[in-house]
């Protein structure tokens, strides 16, 4: 037992050793280029180097294991830095928003990809992945609709890549069409960009007051992550009508979800140490930029850009959903 894991281990060696090499690069590179963050550059400069001088046969175990496994971990982790009380904080108003956006935001991306030809479960991700928490999202909706690696891969890029330009975009929409309104800023990115990161990052630019209440409505569409995987899990099944015993006895929830929630709920309701928080908070965020960098190496671009004009479309027209509805939902609720 013991040679196997050893000899399993060593073939998750070369890969994974070139993936944490690339994360590490990618937050190098974000110190110099923050607007950008370390888990958008770790992605591009892994797509860069996977489609150049990394195609080796012998880094795929490694590549698959941090793509797939330490994305899990770090949705796991990820609900040791929220808390249910924090919806409190942004009243009524703030969890009717988030509630009408995600639900705005899912069906639109859905439908929109259903009709531009994309099959179901990239559509699904697609959704999540723009509705709650980008690549965390994506991660923990995959394995739960059982959706292909390359078209994960595929989904997680577009996602990253459409969030970088709406969060370079966004604040700016926010300041000119709401002044000083610091909660209406704050609910546009914070209930429209995608990843973490990139809700830090576009609100501090800002001010810090903005993204402390950014987060709240970004810590709010975390929560509803759980719902979002069953939701969309029960929905394949459905539809692929699947019947077979094993099916009939799987958990509804995968492991790595439930793990969100149940950190989530001991969060929330038990005084943890501030170490707690902040060490989940930065191996969560190691483990989701290592992930992206595997993703990125794992990721054919020259498929990617066979589709292009196809992913170009659909791109621009979630994000354009997203933001006006976004926008609407403000003035009608008065936020």
């Amino acid at each position: 037992m013991s040679n196997n894991f050893f000899m399993s281990f060593k073939k998750l060696i070369p890969g994974l050793s070139l993936s944490i090499a690339v994360a590490i690069c990618g937050k190098l590179l974000a110190l110099l280029l923050p607007k950008l963050g370390a888990a958008t550059l770790a992605i591009l400069l892994g797509i860069l180097l996977g489609n150049t001088f990394f195609k080796q046969p012998s880094l795929a175990d490694g590549t698959k294991f941090s793509e797939s496994r330490l994305l899990e971990y770090s949705v796991v982790l990820l609900g040791l830095t929220v808390t249910f009380q924090t919806i409190g904080q942004m009243g009524v108003k703030g969890l009717i928003f988030i509630l009408l956006l995600m639900t705005i935001v899912i069906v639109g991306a859905y439908l929109l990809g259903r009709k531009l030809g994309f099959n179901e479960k990239m559509a699904l991700m697609m959704a999540g992945g723009n509705a709650v928490c980008g690549s965390s999202a994506i991660g923990a909706i995959a394995p739960a609709i059982e959706a292909d690696d390359n078209q994960k891969g595929q989904i997680i890029t577009l996602v990253n890549l459409l969030g970088t330009v709406m969060m370079l975009t966004l604040p700016f929409l926010g300041i000119h069409l709401f002044g000083n309104a610091l909660f209406a800023k704050s609910a546009l990115l914070g209930g429209t960009l995608q990843s973490v990161g990139q809700v830090v990052a576009g609100a501090s630019l800002v001010d810090a007051e903005t993204v402390k209440f950014s987060m709240l409505f970004k810590i709010t569409r975390i929560i509803f992550l759980v719902v979002v995987v069953f939701v969309f899990e029960q929905k394949v099944r459905r539809d692929q009508l699947v019947t077979t015993k094993n099916a009939k006895k799987k958990f509804p929830i995968p492991w790595y979800v439930l793990g969100f929630l149940l950190a989530c709920i001991v969060n929330s309701f038990l005084p943890l140490p501030s170490f707690f928080n902040q060490g989940a908070h930065f191996i969560s965020s190691w483990f989701e930029t290592i992930a992206l960098a595997a993703i990125g190496l794992r990721l054919d671009f020259r498929k990617f850009l066979k589709e292009g004009p196809r992913f170009l479309i659909y791109g621009l027209s979630v994000g354009t959903l997203q933001t006006i509805a976004a926008v609407v939902l403000i003035f009608l609720l008065h936020i």
